[in-house]
C-alpha cells in the first residue's frame, strides 16, 4: 500500500453511478457518481471524488462525518431548520453526523471527500 499519493482526476479509475432512491429525490434527475480511492478499517474511512448534475435530492448523513473539498460547480444546501449554505468551487466543508438536509446542485458539482463513521 502507498502511503501517500497525489489525486489526479484525469488518471481516477473509472467512477460508478450511484442510485438514488425514489424518497431521496426532491426535484429534477440528477446524475450521481462516485470514485471511490480509498476504504479503510472495512469502510469506517474512504475518501474519493463525487460528482452530481443539477438537480435536488435528500441527504441523511446518519452517523456519518464528511470532509469535503469543492472543485467545480455551485450547490445550495439548505438543513432541516432552514439554513441555507451556498457553496462553490473552492470551498470546503463539513457534514456532521446527524445531519438531515436538502443538496441542491445548481451547476454540475464535483468534490474531493472523506467520510469517517
Amino acid at each position: 500500500m502507498k502511503r501517500i499519493e497525489i489525486l489526479d482526476q484525469a488518471t481516477l479509475p473509472e467512477g460508478r453511478p450511484l442510485p438514488l432512491a425514489p424518497e431521496n429525490l426532491i426535484d429534477g434527475s440528477p446524475a450521481l457518481t462516485s470514485w471511490v480511492v480509498d476504504n479503510l478499517r472495512e469502510g469506517a474511512i474512504r475518501a474519493g471524488m463525487w460528482e452530481c448534475t443539477p438537480g435536488t435530492i435528500r441527504v441523511i448523513k446518519g452517523e456519518a462525518y464528511e470532509f469535503c473539498t469543492i472543485l467545480s460547480g455551485r450547490a445550495e444546501i439548505t438543513d432541516e431548520d432552514g439554513t441555507v449554505i451556498n457553496v462553490k468551487a473552492g470551498d470546503t466543508l463539513v457534514m456532521r453526523p446527524g445531519f438531515v438536509g436538502a443538496w441542491k446542485t445548481l451547476e454540475t458539482m464535483r468534490k474531493y471527500w472523506v467520510i469517517a463513521k
